[in-house]
């Protein structure tokens, strides 16, 4: 674990790039953010620029520290690809220039612009060293905490470029990202069951298995069908409930903003209301989603109405 704090001070040096090239890594990113989370970049494209640029930036970054986590998941100096990265964001958290690649250019030029705390980079790094050495977790506690390290710091990074209205509690807008975070990761959690078991990974608690007196194998298959059913639908509704506490989050948003933060809430509700009204469907080999005509009119409505109340 690094050494940095919640109230570290820092200093990001100007990235070593030309504007162009920053502008050109700025691109990469979104191309990145475009081909690999395509939830994430229907919500977050009808953010207003330089902000939509910054934040991803920050998912680029995050997916390149995830690629290395996975790629060398196998080996035996797995910890050190992560390491290695922790050891970059330090360098760079103390002002010292960022290395000559896209991702850490563009990340260097978002810390500069945004106040975004760096323990939750941090703690993003966290959540995929523990990804790494994923053993199942017993306790929905424990699953809450990864929650919150992998996703909950998505969302707080995030409404630190979007900013917030004039007068808004800050450390409440922080609490309701925390909680939105720990939806969304659910949610992937619930509708990647069947992809993740079949590669030797489970993240659903084992005190839920135990409580329905069930294995992961059954759920994979859907043997005693009312168990596995009772199961899914007590893990959505903790889900959901995540998702009502935190729908106050909208109103604190910069108005410019908070249109991308409601279409992205709407994108993974809807995918969680799939789970809800057929629970089976995750032992399914089909992903549950969202198809892409339903996400885009999703943005575009959220988009209109951002049109609409723009000062």
């Amino acid at each position: 674990m690094t050494s940095i704090s919640h109230t570290t001070a820092f200093t990001v040096a100007p990235p070593p790039a030309t504007g162009e090239a920053i502008a050109d890594a700025y691109r990469l990113c979104a191309a990145i953010t475009r081909d690999r989370a395509r939830n994430f970049y229907y919500g977050l494209r009808i953010t207003p620029e330089p902000r939509r640029s910054a934040i991803y930036a920050v998912y680029a970054w995050l997916r390149h520290a995830d690629d290395e986590a996975d790629n060398a998941a196998a080996s035996p100096d797995r910890a050190s690809h992560l390491a290695r990265r922790r050891a970059g964001l330090e360098r760079l958290l103390r002002g010292e220039p960022a290395p000559a690649e896209p991702v850490w250019i563009a990340l260097a030029d978002t810390l500069r612009r945004y106040p975004i705390d760096p323990r939750d980079l941090v703690e993003m790094l966290d959540g995929l060293d523990e990804d790494t050495r994923h053993g199942g977790y017993e306790t929905r506690e424990e699953l809450e905490r990864y929650c919150r390290r992998v996703a909950s710091t998505v969302g707080l990074i995030c409404i630190a470029i979007w900013g917030l209205r004039p007068g808004s509690d800050a450390e409440h807008a922080r609490a309701l990202a925390v909680r939105r975070g720990v939806a969304f990761q659910l949610t992937n959690i619930l509708r990647d069951f069947s992809e993740d078991f079949d590669a030797g990974r489970v993240y659903l608690p084992a005190e839920d298995f135990r409580r329905h007196d069930l294995t992961p194998a059954h759920l994979r298959r859907w043997e005693r069908p009312a168990a596995c059913e009772a199961m899914v639908r007590s893990l959505a509704a903790w889900a959901r409930a995540e998702y009502d506490a935190c729908l106050p989050l909208d109103d604190l948003i910069d108005p410019a903003c908070a249109p991308t933060s409601r279409a992205m809430l709407r994108i993974y509700s809807g995918i969680l209301h799939k789970i809800e009204a057929r629970p089976e469907r995750l032992a399914s080999d089909v992903r549950i989603r969202l198809h892409a005509a339903h996400k885009a009119m999703i943005a575009l409505g959220a988009s209109f109405r951002a049109r609409v109340h723009r000062p």
